[in-house]
């Protein structure tokens, strides 16, 4: 699955992946049965700890050492010449089942912080299945409240939470009056995937202006919306985020479930969203900047793209950088990836591109 991944994002000119992964499922499922349920939380999470969470952790751990390993030699990493997928940052989101009962939930989200705080592979969690199934909607308040909780005692770790997957006629009306907001305010997630039912929100207006001022990054899927929904065209709140100044980026949410990939998701993007190249470029742009991976920004301000110091005269030159921006990127993942961005967009701007034809529904002279 990885090296599969990985080849087809080289494939298509990406240079980073954030991949949703359950590692060490079996292990957990079996630590939550032992323990059981206690309501309060504290207590909940010390026996998870006490009757042997470490283990649980170390399995997950050892879990992507191998997946990483079977990676690397599909792709050949350690030849002399590796596969284009081998330049790829991989990086994972803990992946929480939602749909199974609250104490295998609670105990997914704790080794998915453990996990993000002891390995930097491990760059955040998630939370996955349906909204409108019966536990997820049924619980989906006490899964705010359990984040809430424990975002407390690891405030470090990123949540990003799949939120607003909703079209009317899948849930009662109220519940489309609620997900986005909860996830933002109750489960302190720093991006939302999807998003569809903003507009269903309690005063959405208002939701869009704190998403715009907490700087909540909206993961556009719209292959999947299109898919699953039927939600497309001018049905899809994406310019609504847009005009409110809300980040967006598009993601393609599950690659093998949608048969999608990232050209498709920019192709329908033009074609159903008339978006300009403009948009385009600052959607990928924002993805990075979005990014759960570590170290500084390339940007001191990202809004506008306005490049740190140390490398504000190198942008339009990139294969001479100076010394003090080399420097800055090799301290700094992110950043450095954002100048692997940079430089493509570059290179693909100044190729001799020829002049549009003209529509073949255009009167012909």
């Amino acid at each position: 699955m990885l090296a599969e991944t990985a080849a087809r994002a080289a494939w298509q000119n990406e240079v980073y992946q954030e991949l949703m992964h359950a590692a060490a499922f079996p292990e957990v499922l079996a630590l939550a049965n032992k323990t059981g349920w206690d309501d309060d939380f504290s207590r909940q999470r010390d026996k998870l700890l006490a009757n042997g969470m470490a283990q649980v952790v170390t399995a997950a751990r050892k879990e992507m050492d191998d997946a990483e390993s079977i990676r690397n030699s599909a792709l050949r990493c350690a030849a002399t010449k590796p596969e284009p997928g081998c330049k790829i940052i991989q990086r994972y989101q803990y992946m929480v089942l939602r749909g199974v009962p609250k104490e295998i939930v609670f105990a997914q989200m704790l080794l998915g912080f453990e996990a993000a705080s002891s390995d930097p592979r491990f760059v955040g969690l998630n939370l996955v299945q349906p909204e409108d199934w019966y536990v997820p909607k049924r619980d989906f308040q006490l899964h705010m409240r359990m984040l809430q909780y424990l975002h407390g005692v690891y405030p470090k770790v990123h949540i990003a939470l799949h939120a607003g997957e909703l079209v009317q006629g899948d849930v009662p009306p109220e519940e489309l009056s609620f997900h986005i907001r909860s996830s933002v305010e109750i489960g302190n997630a720093e991006r939302i995937g999807h998003g569809v039912s903003v507009m269903y929100e309690t005063q959405p207006r208002e939701l869009l202006r704190e998403l715009a001022q907490r700087n909540v990054l909206i993961e556009i899927c719209l292959t999947s919306n299109a898919t699953i929904l039927g939600v497309q065209g001018n049905r899809h709140p994406l310019h609504e985020y847009i005009r409110a100044g809300v980040p967006v980026a598009l993601a393609t949410d599950d690659e093998g479930v949608s048969r999608s990939d990232m050209t498709q998701e920019y192709l329908r993007g033009v074609v159903d969203q008339n978006l300009s190249y403009t948009q385009l470029k600052k959607m990928a742009r924002t993805s990075l900047e979005h990014a759960f991976i570590s170290g500084a920004s390339l940007w001191s301000d990202a809004r506008n793209f306005t490049p740190v110091r140390e490398c504000k005269s190198d942008l339009s030159r990139p294969q001479m950088r100076s010394e003090q921006c080399q420097n800055f990127l090799r301290k700094n993942e992110k950043a450095n990836l954002q100048w692997t961005l940079e430089s493509q967009l570059l290179t693909f701007e100044s190729q001799p591109w020829p002049l549009a034809e003209a529509s073949p529904h255009a009167p012909r002279q």
